[in-house]
């Protein structure tokens, strides 16, 4: 399901629009600009998608740098773990948070 008021807010910011419902149909257009038709709307669907997506995989890559391996690296530092350890920490969170295909 497209959702209109995402593309609308990320890829038309700052203009000013109604939505009523999830349908295009509901959409009022309260900008001096011209309103987009459905189609130039569905057409961003996929890049709005992928934007989304990867904006919450960087999020949980740094929630997880942070919790996994930001103490190994500061431990390789002080000599108390290896610059391995670290790397393969670095690699786990990579792994566990991959980014989602391009469009």
């Amino acid at each position: 399901m497209i959702d209109y008021a995402l593309i609308l807010t990320t890829k038309y910011p700052g203009t000013q629009w109604s939505l009523s419902g999830d349908d295009y149909d509901g959409l009022e257009w309260l900008d001096d600009s011209t309103k987009p038709t459905q189609a130039e709307l569905d057409a961003l669907w996929p890049q709005v998608q992928y934007e989304t997506q990867y904006v919450a995989v960087e999020q949980a890559r740094l929630v997880a740098y942070e919790q996994q391996s930001d103490p190994l690296f500061f431990k390789w530092q002080r000599g108390d773990a290896t610059e391995a350890e670290w790397r393969e920490a670095v690699a786990q969170v990579k792994a566990e948070n991959p980014y989602p295909p391009a469009p």
